[in-house]
């Protein structure tokens, strides 16, 4: 009897091209399945599975999400690894190192005006999309911060871990190690036992969520995002000061993004209405804590990103029209970026491939290594390009640059 699990070296082959059609297709034949068997085990129309495989249509969180789900392999495996090669191994193993050690810490000196200004600079590293230079800096400065809250034994020395173990959660994932961005969740969670603080707890829920989001486990993740408002909300009303305003803003956020792509549109509508009153409380801006971003803008772009998980294309494309090339107050180039891929999916699915483009462009711009490594804005220059749309020199020079194409 044929295993219902591709065996490794189908998964390795598949893993390799980063192009999620090919890595669908690849699985599913390793596994001795037709279109249509998979699309009936995914619960995914057949005629969608079909224009997937060859790249004439995104293949969408969820229902990459259902696709690994039904052939029984991780969803990092069908996205690939588009930057995980052999000039990273070396400083990724070191990072491993690094985390796995966080009950060893190393006898050190700490100058603690230093240990500030360097979180502070990998943070930015992090807000910047420079993953190449935060993996770089990331195991020594880990080792230190690490040896400090040991010997510091106090909250403020822990949610700097905290912080540190953010910028790891966010570069494991970009780099394809999901099994790293989980085992860095459950360091989050052990710091934040000892900050005996609401914020810190929910800092590493909202990491903890993000890692069932990273799996497509949608309806778990929404779990871990109710559980952590319930646990900033019991004893004491959120007060307006930053700190705990973005904290349980950006767990409404998480919640949002994790009810659309569970296609749960009420629940959808719920944590964004609760997500606009807290940004109202915070003013006009946006504010950065501990590596999250919330105001009324970030709480606008959820918004539009949700719309294309609800197959709204079109409300999602009008939204990004309007918020155009305008200032967006307190957020950095990350979130930049992401508005960018999401105003590139909807205008794709809406059937405006000049202005998904153009998105991409823009996105480009501003947050270089975030656009060449996020599987959706990968999918969709590889369905832009799939669509008789390979003449357009500018489309093939961004496919080149993020090493797409056939």
């Amino acid at each position: 009897m044929r295993a219902l699990v591709p065996d490794t070296g189908a998964m390795h082959a598949a893993n390799a091209k980063g192009a999620v059609g090919d890595n669908v297709a690849t699985l599913r034949k390793t596994l001795g399945w037709t279109q249509s068997k998979l699309a009936h085990r995914a619960s995914v129309s057949l005629s969608l599975l079909s224009k997937i495989e060859i790249g004439d249509r995104p293949c969408t969180p969820p229902t990459a999400a259902s696709l690994a789900h039904a052939m029984g392999v991780p969803l990092s495996v069908l996205y690939g690894t588009s930057l995980v090669n052999t000039d990273t191994a070396e400083q990724v193993a070191e990072l491993r190192t690094a985390i796995r050690r966080y009950d060893q810490p190393e006898d050190m000196l700490i100058s603690v005006p230093q240990l500030e200004h360097d979180i502070r600079e990998a943070c930015d590293l992090r807000a910047h999309t420079k993953y190449r230079a935060l993996l770089d800096r990331l195991p020594d400065l880990i080792n230190r911060v690490t040896a400090h809250a040991h010997h510091a034994q106090d909250p403020t020395a822990w949610m700097r871990l905290i912080e540190v173990y953010g910028c790891a959660y966010t570069l494991a994932g970009r780099l394809g190690h999901a099994d790293l961005a989980e085992l860095v969740v459950a360091r989050q969670e052990w710091a934040a036992s000892r900050t005996w603080s609401p914020v810190g707890t929910a800092v590493a829920d909202w990491g903890k969520a993000g890692a069932y989001q990273s799996a497509g486990d949608y309806s778990g993740g929404m779990t871990v995002v109710e559980e952590a408002i319930r646990k900033m909300s019991r004893g004491s009303q959120t007060d307006d000061s930053p700190a705990p305003l973005v904290a349980l803003g950006s767990l409404h956020l998480r919640g949002v993004v994790m009810a659309s792509r569970a296609r749960d549109a009420r629940a959808t509508e719920d944590h964004a209405r609760h997500a606009q009153r807290l940004a109202e409380r915070l003013g006009r801006q946006d504010t950065l804590v501990h590596n999250l971003t919330f105001g009324p803008a970030n709480t606008t772009l959820h918004e539009l990103a949700a719309w294309v998980e609800l197959d709204k294309p079109r409300k999602a494309a009008k939204m990004a029209t309007e918020i155009g090339d305008a200032e967006l107050p307190g957020l950095t180039p990350t979130r930049i970026g992401h508005f960018h891929i999401d105003s590139a999916r909807a205008h794709l699915a809406a059937g405006d491939r000049e202005a998904s483009l153009k998105s991409l462009q823009r996105g480009r711009e501003v947050a270089p290594e975030l656009l060449r490594v996020h599987p959706m804005s990968r999918e969709t220059m590889r369905v832009l390009l799939s669509l008789h749309y390979r003449s357009n020199p500018t489309l093939t020079s961004l496919a080149r640059w993020a090493g797409i194409g056939r």
